[in-house]
């Protein structure tokens, strides 16, 4: 891997884990356009503590409300909503490692996400703000964001949509959504390590300085997609992207049904 794709990979990762159209498909996609071979795990984790600083920015005040308070409300509700992808990574850890094999699995996934994000742009904006939301909520959305570990589903994009059909206003199906990401990332994160001080995880072919270069661009594309996704809710233009993935879907299936059978 070069640092110029380091890079490249760096600005997809950062702005696709905001935007509604699905980091883990797009990293999977990239990295096999670009023949990159090897250990790309830890890579990748590199790319999502980069996708990490922008939300601490951010969602800065949120955040240190909840350090100088960490035993209220908002600090049960994450974890409630994050406990079911933990469990689907637990149990079900080797079948999603199968999807990430790419072709018609990354094509279904990248369905499923225009198909919530046309139904979220045409549900009613919510009553519930923060203060309003309940463990069952955190609890629904979790179970949505479960899902989205699949490659090619959007984790922003199925949250947000998950919690507009709980009842959130726009803003607050945002907020709680980023939220939302910070132990996701952490998670993912640790669990990377663990698998590293287990031996179960090859460090040999490990790309330092494209990974550090992608950490910064995704640091920075993240920030910009953050913002950017923020004013898009507000204006109920989500709809847009489906029709990016849609198209994203087609083109893997032409290529895995009829180019490589034909040639």
């Amino acid at each position: 891997m070069t640092v110029i794709q380091g890079i490249i990979l760096g600005i997809i990762q950062g702005l696709s884990e905001f935007l509604p159209i699905s980091s883990s498909g797009h990293l999977l996609l990239t990295q096999n356009i670009f023949g990159i071979e090897g250990e790309l795990m830890a890579f990748d984790i590199f790319l999502h503590l980069g996708t990490l600083i922008p939300v601490l920015v951010v969602f800065r005040d949120d955040i240190i409300s909840l350090i100088k308070n960490p035993f209220q409300k908002m600090t049960f509700l994450l974890i409630i909503a994050t406990l079911p992808a933990v469990a689907v990574t637990i149990f079900f850890g080797d079948f999603i490692d199968m999807l990430f094999a790419g072709g018609p699995y990354l094509a279904i996934g990248f369905i499923i996400t225009g198909i919530l994000l046309t139904i979220s742009d045409k549900k009613k904006d919510g009553r519930k703000s923060e203060k309003d939301i309940t463990y069952s909520d955190a609890l629904i959305v979790g179970c949505v964001q479960a899902i989205a570990i699949m490659p090619g589903i959007s984790r922003s994009g199925s949250t947000i949509t998950g919690s507009i059909f709980r009842g959130f206003d726009k803003k607050t199906a945002a907020s709680f959504s980023f939220l939302m990401s910070i132990p996701a990332i952490l998670g993912a994160t640790a669990l990377q390590i663990l698998k590293f001080f287990k031996g179960e995880l090859n460090l040999d072919n490990f790309y330092v300085v494209p990974a550090i270069a992608g950490f910064f661009a995704a640091m920075i594309s993240g920030y910009i997609a953050i913002r950017f996704m923020l004013e898009l809710i507000r204006k109920k233009k989500l709809r847009y992207f489906s029709v990016y993935v849609y198209i994203l879907a087609a083109l893997i299936l032409i290529d895995t049904f009829f180019v490589h059978y034909i040639f």
